[in-house]
C-alpha cells in the first residue's frame, strides 16, 4: 500500500481498500492501529528466519560469524503541529517530534523491531523495551549511547553475542593480556562495586587507533568491549571491522526517510498523520513497506548468490512500484510466476562495489553537537588505505 501510490498520494488514499489487491488484503488487517502493531511485531519476530542472512551464500556476515549482526539505533522525525501529545512538543520548536528506535539486521537492512516515543524519551530507554525482540543467535553491536551495565548484563545473561563501543574513560583494569593485543577486564555497576569486586562481569577489551589522517577519529583512542573471550576464534581486528559495519543502520533510515516517503510539497514534515494513533500507525506501515522491499531483495540476492548490498534499493523500489498493480487478483501458479519474474528483474539491479571513501562528521544545521560544515569539508582527496589497513591495535 505504501509502494504503489503512497509516495505521491495522501495517506488516506494510499491506504484505502481499492488501492490494489495486496493493499486490500493489508487494509483488512491493518486498518486499526492495534492490529497493525500486532502484525508488525509478528512480522518482526519472524524476520530473521524469512529475510535474514541465514543463507550463507548471500552474506559474508553469517558465513564468517554464524549469526545475524543486529544494531539498535534511533532518529527523530517531525510531525505536523498538534498531532502528537503535548509532552512530545519541544519548547520553542515549530513541530512536535517523535523518536523511533529500531533494531536493524545489518546484512539485509531489515528492520527487526521498533519502539516509538516522544522527543523526551531517550534512545536507551526505548531500546530496553526491545530486548525480548532480539534473537538469541544475533550479534548485537551497541553504540556508546546504548551501553549501560544493566543493559549489558541482561543481554549477556541471554547468551547474545555483544560488541559495544564504550567511552575511553571507562575504568577497565586488565586481568589478563591476550595474544592479539586485547585483554580481559571486569565491568562493574559503580566504583563501590569495583572496590569490593562485587558482581563483576568479565569482558574482553580492544583498544585501537586509526593511523590514517584522512579518516574521522584519527589519533583518538577507540575502545570496544565484547563478551566473546576467545581470541583464537575471534581476533581483535575482526571485531573492529565488524563494529565498523554498524553504520549500515544509517542507510536504513535514509531508505525510509528519503526514498520511501520523503518530505515534498504538500508534506512539510517527515510524518503527515495528525493524531498520535495515526503517527504510530504511519511508522509501522512505513516499516512494513520497507520490510517488503528488503525481504524481496534478500531473496533476489540469495538466488543470484550476491551480497544484498550489491542490489540497488531505489532500483528495486521502482520495479516493485511498477509491477505491484500487475499482481492484483493473481492466485496459484500465476502468482508464483509473477513473483519469480519480479525476483528475476530485481536480480538485474546490480550496482558496483562501494568505493573506499569517508565523509567528515559535520552538519549543515547550525544548532547541533556536531561541527558545522565548512568549504574545506568538500572535495576531499581519495583515500589511500582501506579501513582494515588503518587499524592499530594497542
Amino acid at each position: 500500500m505504501w509502494l504503489c501510490e503512497g509516495k505521491e498520494a495522501r495517506h488516506e488514499r494510499s491506504m484505502r481498500p481499492g488501492a490494489c489487491w495486496i493493499g486490500w488484503r493489508a487494509w483488512k488487517r491493518l486498518s486499526r492501529p492495534r492490529l497493525l502493531g500486532k502484525c508488525c511485531w509478528r512480522r518482526g519476530a519472524s524476520i530473521p528466519d524469512r529475510a535474514g542472512c541465514r543463507t550463507r551464500s548471500c552474506c559474508g556476515w553469517c558465513w564468517r560469524w554464524g549469526c545475524s549482526p543486529i544494531c539498535p539505533s534511533g532518529r527523530c522525525s517531525n510531525t505536523p503541529g498538534g498531532c502528537a501529545p503535548a509532552s512530545a512538543a519541544p519548547r520553542g520548536r515549530a513541530f512536535p517530534q517523535v523518536r523511533k528506535v529500531s533494531l536493524v539486521e545489518l546484512g539485509t537492512h531489515v528492520e527487526v523491531a521498533l519502539a516509538a516515543g516522544g522527543w523526551q524519551d531517550g534512545e536507551r530507554a526505548l531500546a530496553l523495551t526491545l530486548v525480548e525482540q532480539i534473537p538469541t543467535d544475533a550479534l548485537l553491536l551497541l553504540d556508546r549511547g546504548f551501553y549501560s551495565y544493566d543493559f549489558w548484563k541482561s543481554l549477556d545473561a541471554r547468551g547474545i553475542a555483544l560488541v559495544a563501543r564504550v567511552q575511553s574513560r571507562l575504568v577497565l583494569r586488565p586481568i589478563r593480556h591476550l595474544a592479539d593485543g586485547s585483554y580481559l577486564a571486569k565491568l562493574y555497576a559503580d566504583s563501590s562495586a569495583r572496590t569490593k569486586d562485587r558482581d563483576g562481569v568479565v569482558v574482553r577489551v580492544i583498544d585501537y587507533y586509526v593511523d590514517d589522517p584522512q579518516r574521522v577519529g584519527h589519533g583518538q583512542l577507540h575502545r570496544q568491549i565484547t563478551n566473546q573471550l576467545d581470541e583464537q576464534a575471534f581476533p581483535a581486528l575482526s571485531w573492529v571491522c565488524a563494529y565498523h559495519e554498524r553504520w549500515e543502520v544509517e542507510l536504513v533510515f535514509d531508505e525510509q526517510k528519503t526514498h520511501l516517503d520523503p518530505v515534498r510539497p504538500g508534506k512539510p514534515a517527515a510524518l503527515r498523520s495528525e493524531t498520535p494513533a495515526g503517527v504510530r500507525q504511519e511508522l509501522l506501515a512505513l516499516s512494513l513497506g520497507h520490510f517488503v522491499i528488503r525481504a524481496l531483495m534478500a531473496e533476489a540476492a540469495r538466488q543470484a548468490r550476491l551480497d544484498p548490498d550489491r542490489l540497488s534499493f531505489t532500483g528495486c523500489l521502482r520495479i516493485l512500484r511498477c509491477r505491484l498493480p500487475e499482481g492484483a487478483g493473481l492466485t496459484g501458479a500465476r502468482w508464483q510466476r509473477w513473483c519469480a519474474a519480479l525476483l528475476w528483474e530485481m536480480e538485474q539491479e546490480v550496482i558496483a562495489p562501494r568505493r573506499n571513501r569517508v565523509n567528515p562528521r559535520v552538519v549543515k544545521r547550525k544548532m547541533s553537537k556536531f561541527a558545522k560544515k565548512r568549504p574545506q569539508h568538500s572535495g576531499l582527496p581519495p583515500l589511500q588505505k582501506t579501513f582494515v589497513e588503518t587499524v592499530v591495535i594497542t
